[in-house]
């Protein structure tokens, strides 16, 4: 906002999620610190309070909101905000190719791709949602620690593991999905 006449200003053209969202820049977050400045920020900036006020300002608000929602969800998934940190750090994003040379873990996707393709029951699908879970948090604490040991060539190779999990966790989303 103008200090001068209180208006609504525009975004800046490359902003910093966590410095938005009032985050320390690292891959622990507190979800419900986040979803507190989301909250606040959405209050201040959100379209239906600009309903009156001239149409720039309408359109940086709707621009702000968005901006504020994206920040909210790249930060509280860990997958999206590990692969922005890589990316403030300079480093290339994790491509499910890095893990290429890990053949246990491969033949671990492809048994619960397996799974999942020959499903019997709900039940079925319940267990490997459990599983995919325990992998993520896993992975999530393992990445978490490659992040604080400042190991990003490690980070990034995780995070070309849970992207094979998110991908998990879509299929299965859509198996639930009664059709």
């Amino acid at each position: 906002f103008c200090t001068g006449c209180g208006a609504l200003q525009p975004p800046g053209p490359q902003p910093d999620l966590f410095r938005l969202m009032d985050c320390d820049r690292s891959f622990r977050v507190d979800p419900q610190q986040l979803q507190r400045r989301f909250r606040s920020l959405q209050r201040a900036v959100h379209p239906d309070r600009f309903g009156q006020r001239p149409p720039k300002e309408q359109c940086y608000s709707e621009e702000h909101s968005s901006l504020i929602n994206k920040a909210y969800q790249t930060l509280l998934n860990p997958l999206s905000r590990g692969l922005y940190l890589l990316e403030l750090n300079g480093v290339e994003p994790a491509q499910e190719t890095d893990c290429d040379a890990d053949s246990v873990f491969l033949t671990e996707i492809m048994e619960i791709n397996e799974k999942l393709a020959e499903h019997k029951n709900e039940d079925s699908l319940d267990e490997i949602e459990t599983l995919i879970k325990v992998k993520q948090e896993e992975l999530t604490k393992e990445v978490t620690a490659a992040f604080e040991k400042d190991d990003l060539q490690e980070a990034k190779k995780l995070l070309a593991k849970m992207k094979y999990f998110a991908n998990l966790e879509d299929k299965l989303k859509k198996k639930k999905i009664p059709s």
